[in-house]
């Protein structure tokens, strides 16, 4: 019992020095893993020197700063492609970020958090980074209100107790948020306009598996010159549930379908 409470100790502490290097603020000297990771300067120079012997960190020559290495990289590879949704969703996400100029990005729901799968960007909406295994806010997120939707007010008020603000335009009760939902629900489509951050908007709409349960959800984003909501939501919201539709049919989704044309009326 001794040897196997020591061997989980050493495989928490492990995976605590690589979690220090998930905010993605650069490379950090082994006085700022220890501090992050609640370690002694020594212990985690020592797990640094093992991690980076087995290609999960590598040191910097010159600065002696450390940085994820490729074992993380070939690790996640594997994850994502294993995950049905990324399998499903890539190539139709990839196909309407060409097709709009946008970023098309597919989340699934970890607790209270989205959890990109997969992100592509259009000529309109370039990034430097990639959103993979990134995490954001479910009621602040188009993405994360389609996630939403499948749990009842009551589980989403104890998922997330408390709503916080990210601009002046995020929902922050949940009557609020309660409305915003019925409305998607009604759509079909969900919308973000700056309420996660300022000057950047999209459209998503939820992927349903073969129980007709949501298991994800699709969305179209850009900034707020390129994306156009106020001329261009019915055609996004149009292009995203007929995208998300058809990655529900490759989960085996074959029920009615609970959405509505954006440009008809519900009744």
């Amino acid at each position: 019992m001794a040897s196997e409470q020591g061997t989980n100790q050493s495989v928490e502490r492990a995976m605590a020095v690589l979690a220090t290097f998930l905010d993605g603020r650069g490379d950090l000297r082994v006085s700022d893993v220890a501090q992050r990771a609640g370690l002694g300067q020594s212990t985690a120079s020592r797990l640094l020197a093992t991690l980076e012997q087995l290609d999960y960190v590598e040191r910097d020559e010159v600065s002696s700063l450390y940085r994820l290495g490729p074992a993380v990289i070939s690790l996640a590879g594997v994850a994502v492609n294993q995950h049905p949704v990324h399998r499903e969703a890539r190539q139709r996400a990839q196909d309407l970020a060409g097709s709009l100029g946008l970023g098309a990005n597919v989340a699934v729901r970890r607790g209270a958090s989205l959890f990109y799968l997969c992100n592509f960007e259009g000529s309109l909406a370039p990034k430097s980074f990639t959103l993979l295994g990134q995490r954001n806010p479910l009621h602040a997120t188009g993405l994360g209100k389609c996630l939403l939707l499948g749990m009842s007010a009551e589980q989403r008020r104890e998922l997330v107790p408390r709503l916080s603000r990210f601009t002046q335009h995020t929902i922050t009760e949940h009557d609020e948020l309660d409305t915003a939902l019925e409305a998607v629900a009604a759509r079909g489509y969900a919308t973000e306009h700056e309420e996660l951050a300022l000057g950047r908007a999209c459209v998503a709409a939820p992927v349903l598996d073969h129980t007709g349960s949501v298991v994800a959800a699709l969305s179209i984003s850009g900034p707020l010159s390129a994306i156009d909501l106020a001329s261009r939501e019915g055609e996004l919201g149009r292009r995203v549930i007929e995208a998300a539709d058809s990655i529900s049919n490759g989960l085996g989704y074959i029920g009615p379908s609970h959405r509505t044309d954006p440009g008809e009326e519900t009744p």
